[in-house]
């Protein structure tokens, strides 16, 4: 417990769950934000910052000389932009020079562990199967570019626990669900719209592997203790339905679900107009057919590994959702 940790990103929200269970266990935390970042959801913990950003080479050997371990909570998760280029910057270039500051001697002589956050996204999921950490995306040129950028992402980090010897796991988080969303992340403002009773309709056909934001935060931080060098992990409790989502979050929160359910097809309708729209405009629309296609390449997935090898336990995930369902609740009330 005397030697410091490192939550880079930290006022994000994996990041803060990650930060505010570190300080509870009594640790020495360290964490690394952007100067001007919102940090509502560590302001209150005892923390040593560091304010810079990725690219801030000189701070970051700085936060990470004597730290013991490292999470790295880093990423830029807009999938639906019309210019990609932001997402391989920050989510491959960005990990490359936090991963070249940790092989750093200075650095690497304390470091235990790189806890890196990935996404399931990476794992080769096929309808019909259950898929594995050992499923490795065959050609990901093909996919979004968002998935491109964390495959590619994911693999440099591989490759530097490979070749230069950096101690690093990659943890394939899903999606996530739980209180303390400051920042309000695409499936937070879904939880929060069927809470405040304002969703018009559900999205039939979708199903989401899903977890709990602290019980996912629980899974970094054993994989620092356990997890072994060079492996993935998958991250996530059970696949969903996100009409099942809605559901719950509107009976935590004491409103009536979304009556209607919008058809698959006029889905994808939508998303054909939303891409046109972005293509002719070059406007960033969140419902396209890239966005719709990241939501309908779902299979499940077997977190055997995690559970056997890290003893992680998650709560089921439907009472991460109700918790999150009184948080939206809470902070409207809060307001007024």
């Amino acid at each position: 417990m005397t030697a410091p940790v490192l939550v880079i990103g930290a006022n994000g929200y994996l990041g803060s769950h990650v930060t505010r269970q570190l300080v509870a266990a009594g640790h020495d935390v360290r964490v690394m934000v952007r100067d001007g970042a919102n940090t509502i959801g560590i302001d209150d913990l005892t923390v040593t910052r560091h304010v810079g950003d990725i690219w801030d080479s000189a701070v970051l050997r700085t936060a990470m000389t004597g730290a013991r371990d490292v999470y790295y909570c880093v990423v830029d998760t807009r999938g639906w932009l019309n210019d990609p280029t932001p997402l391989f910057r920050t989510n491959v270039e960005g990990t490359r020079n936090v991963l070249e500051a940790a092989v750093q001697p200075d650095v690497a002589a304390g470091l235990r562990k790189f806890v890196y956050t990935s996404s399931y996204v990476t794992v080769d999921r096929r309808r019909g199967r259950t898929a594995t950490e050992a499923d490795v995306i065959p050609d990901p040129t093909v996919l979004t570019p968002y998935v491109q950028s964390r495959v590619q992402a994911e693999n440099l980090v591989m490759n530097y626990a490979r070749e230069r010897g950096l101690p690093a796991v990659a943890m394939c988080v899903s999606t996530t669900y739980g209180a303390g969303d400051w920042g309000r992340t695409p499936h937070g403002a879904i939880i929060a719209g069927a809470a405040f009773g304002k969703l018009p309709f559900v999205m039939g056909g979708i199903e989401l592997e899903a977890v709990g934001i602290d019980d996912a935060a629980q899974a970094l931080i054993a994989a620092a203790d356990k997890g072994r060098v060079g492996e993935r992990y998958l991250v996530s409790e059970k696949m969903i339905s996100n009409a099942e989502v809605v559901r719950i979050a509107a009976e935590a929160a004491g409103v009536p679900a979304p009556s209607r359910t919008l058809p698959l097809p006029a889905a994808y309708a939508m998303a054909a107009l939303g891409s046109l729209k972005a293509r002719l405009t070059g406007t960033d629309e969140r419902l396209s057919l890239g966005s719709l296609r990241l939501m309908r390449a779902e299979a499940p997935l077997d977190c055997t590994k995690a559970r056997r090898e890290l003893d992680w336990r998650p709560r089921p995930v439907e009472e991460s959702i109700r918790e999150a369902a009184t948080f939206w609740v809470g902070l409207r009330a809060a307001k007024r």
